[in-house]
């Protein structure tokens, strides 16, 4: 540990294509990231304007779009740097879109569990549901879920500052994830490495339990309605995101709540992909191909 070296610049390995491989897929994620960023503000801007929309289920949707946004353009932009050779950052950029990267994601989940408590009053308590779930719970939901984000990743950032980095600076990765950094550490902490997956379970867990909770009522209520096409409206209220919800919890939980070392990076990086570009525009399509009321109202608006 004395023989440590100040790190300045990190090298990203970045994705393992060819060259030709390169810029095929420097287009194919530019274009994925320039429809992530349209669909969310699609989203965003029909729950603005249509009044039919003016509901916390899409409330909620709109504050989603908006931390995909951000979610995306955190890892994306750099993404596509180390696609055409340009894969340096700075230590303190590093630390600072893992900072951002972690602090969204955690958002995401603490929404999603928002969204299924929501769900869960509007099927299970319709009659008190418009008294419960208004624009101001939404909104004290979504700044609650942003702050403890934003300020529990602040120990965890600190703790990663405070390690020594021992030569060659490279991360074998597309951006600044936690595993990757900690194998720059010159002596591997086992300590940190307990505090990175103390930190996934505090973030994943309490938003996991809530929204299963939330969706065992869902599923005995509308088991227990005895229109056919009540309970179908129900479920189709529900697919969408319970389709986010599976998707977004499955890819998380095998990258953070499992030991570092269990996969090759190779799988890491692609499961990290998957996390990084594809999830934030499945969210918004999803809702969109399921919901008849947004279709209906990009109909409108487009009329």
């Amino acid at each position: 540990m004395a023989n440590h070296t100040n790190v300045i610049y990190i090298l990203l390995l970045g994705l393992p294509f060819g060259v030709g491989l390169r810029i095929f897929f420097f287009f194919i994620f530019l274009s994925i990231y320039i429809l992530t960023l349209a669909a969310n503000i699609t989203i965003i801007t029909l729950v603005k304007l249509d009044q039919s929309l003016q509901t916390p289920m899409y409330l909620l949707l709109s504050h989603l779009s908006i931390v995909d946004i951000f979610y995306s353009s955190t890892v994306v932009p750099k993404m596509l740097a180390t696609l055409l050779q340009k894969n340096s950052i700075s230590l303190a950029g590093c630390f600072t879109q893992q900072y951002f990267y972690v602090s969204l994601g955690t958002t995401e989940f603490f929404l999603l569990g928002v969204m299924s408590v929501d769900r869960y009053f509007a099927i299970c308590k319709p009659l008190r549901y418009t008294s419960i779930m208004n624009e101001k719970i939404c909104l004290q939901a979504t700044s609650v879920s942003c702050v403890v984000a934003f300020l529990a990743m602040v120990f965890v950032i600190i703790c990663l500052s405070k390690l020594f980095f021992c030569g060659p600076y490279i991360v074998d990765h597309f951006f600044c994830d936690v595993a990757p950094i900690l194998k720059l550490s010159c002596i591997y902490p086992p300590m940190m490495e307990i505090v990175v997956f103390f930190y996934g379970c505090c973030a994943i867990l309490p938003s996991f339990l809530v929204t299963v909770v939330s969706y065992i009522f869902i599923v005995s209520t509308i088991l227990r309605t005895p229109s056919q096409k009540g309970r179908k409206k129900a479920f189709s209220t529900c697919a969408s995101h319970f389709t986010v919800v599976v998707i977004l919890y499955g890819t998380v939980t095998f990258l953070y709540v499992r030991p570092t070392r269990a996969f090759p990076i190779e799988i890491n990086k692609f499961i990290g992909v998957f996390n990084t570009v594809v999830t934030p525009l499945l969210n918004p399509l999803f809702y969109c191909l399921w919901n008849k009321e947004v279709k209906a109202a990009v109909n409108k608006q487009f009329s």
